[in-house]
């Protein structure tokens, strides 16, 4: 079960990416956008503060955070991103960290670039760490007895759930788009105890947690966190450095002119 309240605890770290995403859409007016993926909300503000004149339309998978969305006076609906279309007026969609969840993501992407009007624009952010010692370190708890008999390994996203943005500009242009494409590695600075592992149950660890009763969550936290603090130890000053790579896809529907724009 998805915790808007523990998925906020680091606001600004996750509110980021979304900013970064959302400056490089290229748009003056446009009619429709749509959140797919819009957690509790906080950051689909930005899209009706930039573009207050657009229909907003917002999704979620989690009825908790649509919840929460709702809350912050969105008119957020609950719902597969697999099952959403686009509505013939749709300028713009924005789907910040949600992809990676999804295995298909691949094939969405170019469905969207076919349906959506010409001058659309599709902007995407999805989390590239599956490498990180922070996701291993998950996958070898997970992998190691009690628990490699147990649902939470074939629930968690390997190092190629998402790729490289020379892939997914490769992807978009193929099917028409003038393609924008890049990574960025944030290094956040984390305070308390067990930081990472606090941000970590506010993301990768939920579907993991609703797979355990209470007992195996915390027999799971306990290994996973002594991991965790040998791979990202505290600083001097008791800040503890978490490097987290996002790539980034903004892609214009129907506006390739033979050239994709690499930066990064």
């Amino acid at each position: 079960m998805w915790n808007p309240s523990q998925y906020l605890q680091y606001a600004d770290h996750r509110h980021r990416p979304f900013v970064d995403l959302v400056a490089r859409v290229d748009l003056d007016a446009p009619r429709r956008i749509v959140d797919l993926g819009c957690g509790p909300g906080n950051s689909t503000r930005l899209l009706s503060d930039r573009w207050p004149d657009a229909a907003l339309d917002a999704l979620d998978s989690s009825a908790e955070m649509v919840s929460a969305a709702r809350r912050n006076g969105l008119a957020a609906e609950q719902g597969d991103v697999r099952d959403w279309t686009p509505a013939e007026d749709t300028d713009l969609v924005v789907s910040n960290a949600l992809l990676q969840w999804v295995p298909e993501h691949r094939e969405l992407l170019a469905a969207w670039a076919r349906a959506l009007p010409r001058g659309a624009v599709i902007a995407v952010q999805m989390p590239g760490n599956f490498g990180a010692p922070s996701h291993r370190a998950l996958r070898e708890v997970a992998g190691s007895a009690p628990w490699v008999d147990r649902p939470p390994v074939g629930l968690l996203r390997h190092d190629d759930a998402v790729d490289d943005p020379s892939d997914y500009a490769t992807l978009l242009a193929a099917h028409g788009c003038a393609v924008d494409a890049w990574e960025t590695t944030y290094v956040h600075r984390l305070s308390g105890t067990d930081p990472v592992l606090d941000w970590m149950r506010g993301t990768a660890l939920t579907p993991v947690f609703d797979a355990l009763d209470d007992d195996g969550q915390r027999a799971f936290e306990a290994e996973l966190a002594a991991r965790l603090r040998e791979a990202y130890p505290a600083g001097p000053d008791g800040v503890t450095l978490f490097p987290f790579r996002r790539v980034f896809c903004v892609a214009t529907v129907g506006a390739a002119s033979g050239a994709t724009d690499l930066a990064g």
